[in-house]
């Protein structure tokens, strides 16, 4: 008897065994989970005192021992003391490219099995130096295009790339489209050479890694930009291409490099082939680099770049196929299962290309043999043995990544037990319901069950049912069938029972139903539910709509329950909406059973949105749209309205139909007055008595087919432009007026008075203007130009004349009779005689140049007039100081030869101390100023008299005092307001120093004011006159 109680204890552990023969305990004990992998690490090449540390961290019970592999090796930790664990992380002193580079596997073990961890790569980086070989120079002309080669060294990993020029760290700046330095190949590249870019330019490498950063730069790439008078325009040409077939993964970012030489400096542009360009790609879509992050199956597809410029265009396309690291779909999970019986267990994952799986137990692979099979994602095993616990994962791998899922198997074997999971001890149930008693005692293997009532053994009837699975099913209770009922198990390795008490109750009934109900929307409605019930036991009410239980809880929401009596569960709803709609049901339950009633409700309301739109039968401006109808909502429809958008017009409009009214009835209508060439969508809307619906799903976007223009350009006129030249300019039509592809422009020209034109086409939609050269053309010679555009349909209409004349020539006269004048010690004024007037050389204005008499004419200030005056007032002067002057002519060619030079002296310069001294006096409405002379200097210019600038509230006002007075009366404001003075004194060298002082109607002395714009806005001191002191002295009694 010892000897069976022993054993009973013993099974009911549920054991199981690993492969070593140790017990691993249910409930007690648990296989190792990882909860830190090892990352892969790039470690720089040569850092010999350094270490590197692979993480590896599991939690199990009992604690986890741990082993390393590398490429499939174990490492020999404890033989190469170079080799250190540090609870699970191995630590390598003295990394060495050539013994530890490799992939490195973490195994964590325990009694119950072993994982083994994702693989993670130790690799060495580097970067060699440049060679010192020097680099060959470089010449191009200045307007062409130039690429710097930059040939860097061996390195690991990928670099990045800059360039500086001359001296470090003046890096070049790739903003403003002309510079671009790919980070690809490290190259430099120019789009349009200009002569300041000479120079020696340095290839700057940098490496970065994972604990450290180097950089390098190359030798001097010498640099010479030849000038050229007359630089040659270029259409574009792309010389960075990306690769025709880029490959990429889901999450990731990748580039897309295009740059192209050309003059004017090429814009470049990006497009998506077979579908939009993605918005995450909106900020570099006028970028040489097209950056797209996180990218997704959907970003797969043909791109193009074009590069544009007013010369032409050049386009360049590849494709980018996006693939993925394997990700889990469907994953195992721990299993706790009897002996003998079977485990199938499935793992999915997606990828591409499409991953294969493997399965691992205890870190060995697992194959098809005996009582276990493999089938890719799928571990079937029969018959199941307590060898077969341990810890197994399913490995699903790819070209670009392994991923592992863990689970941990128990084969269990057990004596039945109820003490975890007894049959319940009261089981109340309703008269005429039914009821089931469950029966799940833990027990391995499957035990055999049956039930009894008091020492009735229970047997299958009409209203008594053993289930399959243990449990005891009773229909159609009545009082008889109360009291108690026992569950018994037994397997071979023991028996056991559980009793439980059945209590039977009265049944819950609805005794008032909801009934249909029908409102508008935006109504509130009640529906009713009565119930009874056994008194004993608590009553709920729920609602659901089609079969989904409502929220009544929510404040805010449309559904409420009503409070009152125990037995009511009305439902009220609130501001009804078409969603609303549908049928109610009202569920009255008490623990042992419940009873429910439906009803319907019906909300009328604006119309559905249609569906099915289609376009049908487009042509040029017109197209047909057909669409099913929507639900009416229980309400007729009145009329349909089309709306539509285009990328010109994003915004929703409605569209002009044919007919203008569109009946409820119909489904399909004419959409009129389109533009030709043009992306369209629409969506329809319904309306009835209630008001209009939701719209419908747009259409597919479609194009109007292609027209001729139909408008001519706008804005042609011209001019300018180097000898021999006729340049016409024009802006560029817009999309919406271009009708079709192969758009440009046709320009006819003639010589005013002849009757022959000339005809030339101009391609591309962006250009704006043509130069016609001959060396014949006479300057500034009249041409009558018209302008039309043409796309493959045909030929637009011309616009009206314009009269542009060709460039002209520098002027070839100089300026007469020369005449200088020194007005203050700042400025002076300069007259000449204007220049006759040339048929073939127009002159736009005058040219005054000024330089000081140590300075070399090349230095010299230049002034210009806006039209043709023969006198300008110069400024900006230095006091005492001798200056030469000449004066050009020029017009749009530019100037013409100077004329000779006039001398000039500006005046001794003004004191530069303001009035002292200031003082005033009141006598009733007037006030007296007074202040001390200011007296010249030897270096200044005498002082002829004083200019008063005077304001007070609301008004302005001026007084002139006779040459050397020293004093003025001035009128004082009527109310207690103050009156702001600024006094300075005057002579040949203009105005000398200010002293600002506010004056009220007490007498008193003027403090210098020190921030008179607190006082004086600029507008106050525009309605401030300022006066010669003697000027008008004789209109004046002071």
């Amino acid at each position: 008897m010892g000897g069976q109680v022993y054993l009973l204890c013993f099974v009911t552990l549920a054991i199981s065994f690993t492969a070593g023969g140790e017990v691993c305990v249910s409930g007690h004990d648990s296989g190792p989970v990882f909860e830190e992998q090892p990352s892969s690490l790039v470690f720089p090449v040569g850092l010999t005192e350094e270490k590197v540390t692979l993480a590896c961290q599991a939690r199990a019970s009992p604690a986890a021992t741990y082993r390393w592999r590398v490429n499939g090796t174990d490492v020999p930790v404890g033989e190469d003391p170079r080799y250190e664990m540090v609870a699970g992380n191995l630590v390598i002193s003295s990394p060495q490219y050539n013994r530890d580079a490799g992939s490195y596997q973490c195994l964590a073990i325990n009694r119950c099995g072993t994982v083994i961890s994702r693989p993670a790569n130790l690799k060495f980086g580097y970067l060699h130096d440049f060679p010192p070989d020097d680099r060959s120079p470089q010449t191009v002309y200045e307007g062409a295009g130039a690429t710097l080669i930059c040939q860097p060294p061996a390195h690991y990993p990928a670099l990045s790339y800059r360039w500086f020029l001359n001296e470090f760290p003046s890096f070049v700046q790739p903003s403003g489209g002309r510079w671009f330095v790919s980070q690809v190949t490290g190259n430099l590249y120019l789009a349009k050479a200009e002569v300041n870019d000479s120079g020696n330019y340095f290839c700057f490498t940098t490496n970065n890694m994972d604990i450290s950063t180097k950089s390098v730069f190359s030798r001097a790439n010498p640099l010479t930009v030849l000038p050229d008078a007359s630089p040659r325009k270029s259409a574009p040409n792309i010389k960075v291409r990306f690769p025709s077939e880029t490959y990429a993964l889901t999450g990731h970012t990748t580039h897309l490099e295009c740059f192209a030489y050309g003059n004017p400096v090429p814009k470049i542009h990006w497009r998506k082939v077979d579908g939009s360009l993605p918005s995450k790609a909106a900020a570099s879509t006028n970028s040489p680099t097209l950056t797209l992050s996180d990218l997704s199956f959907e970003d797969e597809g043909v791109y193009e770049c074009e590069a544009l410029n007013s010369e032409g265009r050049d386009t360049y396309q590849g494709r980018i196929t996006v693939q993925a690291q394997p990700e889990w779909l469907q994953v195992m999970s721990d299993s706790e299962v009897e002996i003998s019986s079977e485990l199938r267990w499935s793992c999915a994952a997606a990828g591409k290309p499409r991953p294969s799986m493997r399965w691992l137990r205890n870190g060995q692979q697992i194959i098809s043999q005996d009582r276990v099979q493999v089938n890719s994602g799928k571990l079937k095993i029969s018959h199941l043995a307590l060898e077969d616990s341990g810890m197994y994962q399913c490995v699903a791998e790819n070209k670009h990544g392994t991923i592992y899922s863990n689970a941990e198997l128990r084969v269990q074997v057990q004596a039945p037990d109820f003490r975890l999971n007894p049959v319940r001890r009261l089981v109340p149930a309703a008269r005429g319901g039914q009821v089931i008693m469950e029966c799940k005692p833990r027990a391995a293997p499957k035990p055999t069950l049956f039930w009894s009532r008091g020492t009735e053994l229970l047997t299958n009837n009409s209203r008594v049912t053993v289930t399959p699975d243990g449990n005891l099913q009773i229909t159609n209770i009545s009082r008889a069938d109360e009291g108690k009922y026992t569950c018994f198990a037994e397997n071979y390795l023991g028996k056991a029972n559980s009793t439980g008490h059945l209590s039977v109750r009265d049944a819950t009934k609805i005794t008032l139903a909801p009934s249909n109900a029908d409102i508008n929307q935006g109504e509130n409605v009640t529906l009713q539910c009565h119930a009874s019930h056994d008194p004993t036991m608590d009553l709920t009410f729920t609602w659901s709509l089609n079969g989904v239980l409502l929220d009544l809880e929510e404040p805010s929401g449309h559904y409420h329950r009503v409070e009152s009596k125990e037995t009511v569960g009305d439902l009220v709803i609130v501001n009804g909406q078409l969603g609303h709609a549908g049928t109610y049901m009202c569920t009255a339950q008490t623990v042992v059973d419940s009873a429910s009633a439906t009803a319907k409700l019906v909300v009328r309301g604006p119309p559905g949105p249609p569906g099915g739109v289609i376009v049908t039968d487009i042509n040029e401006t017109a197209l047909e749209l057909r669409w099913s109808r929507g639900y009416d909502n229980h309400s007729p429809i009145g009329k349909y309205i089309i709306m539509g958008r285009s990328p010109l017009s994003p915004e929703w409009r409605r569209m002009q139909t044919d007919p203008p009214t569109i009946e409820g009835n119909a489904e399909s209508a004419c959409v009129t007055g389109l533009l030709p060439w043009m992306d369209y969508e629409f969506h329809v809307i319904a309306s009835n008595i209630l008001g209009s619906g939701e719209p419908s799903m747009p259409s597919q976007m479609v194009r109007t087919r292609e027209a001729a223009p139909t408008v001519a350009p706008s804005g042609l006129g011209g001019g300018g432009g180097d000898h021999h030249e006729l340049i016409i300019t024009w802006t560029p039509m817009a999309r919406e007026y271009q009708n079709g592809d192969e758009f440009g422009y046709i320009l006819a020209f003639r010589k005013r008075n002849t009757p022959s034109w000339m005809v030339v086409k101009v391609p591309h939609a962006e250009s704006s203007r043509y130069v016609y050269s001959n060396q014949s053309l006479s300057p500034y010679c009249p041409f009558e130009v018209k302008i039309k555009a043409y796309n493959r349909k045909g030929e637009g209409p011309f616009s009206q004349m314009a009269l542009v004349h060709s460039a002209e020539e520098e002027p070839t006269v100089s300026p007469r009779k020369i005449n200088t004048t020194a007005l203050t010690a700042f400025e002076m004024l300069v007259c000449w005689e204007s220049v006759q007037d040339l048929t073939t050389n127009i002159v736009r204005g005058y040219e005054i140049r000024y330089w000081r008499q140590h300075e070399k004419e090349a230095a010299a200030d230049r002034v210009r007039t806006a039209g043709l005056e023969t006198s300008a007032r110069v400024s900006g002067l230095r006091p005492s100081t001798f200056y030469y002057v000449t004066v050009l002519a020029y017009n749009s060619a530019g100037t013409g030869p100077p004329s000779p030079r006039a001398t000039v002296i500006t005046k001794k310069p003004p004191p530069n101390r303001p009035p002292g001294n200031v003082s005033w006096k009141t006598d009733g409405s007037w006030v007296t100023v007074m202040w001390d002379h200011v007296k010249a200097m030897k270096n200044e210019s005498a002082v002829l008299g004083y200019k008063v600038l005077y304001k007070h509230e609301g008004q302005s006002a001026l007084k002139v005092l006779e040459k050397g007075k020293t004093s003025i009366s001035l009128p004082l404001p009527k109310d207690n307001s103050y009156v702001v003075l600024e006094i300075r004194s005057w002579g040949e060298g203009g105005d000398g120093a200010a002293h600002e002082t506010i004056v009220s109607r007490d007498s008193g002395t003027g403090m210098m004011v020190q921030n008179t714009a607190r006082i004086l806005s600029p507008c106050s001191y525009a309605l401030v006159l300022t006066v010669l002191l003697q000027s008008f002295l004789s209109s004046l009694e002071l």
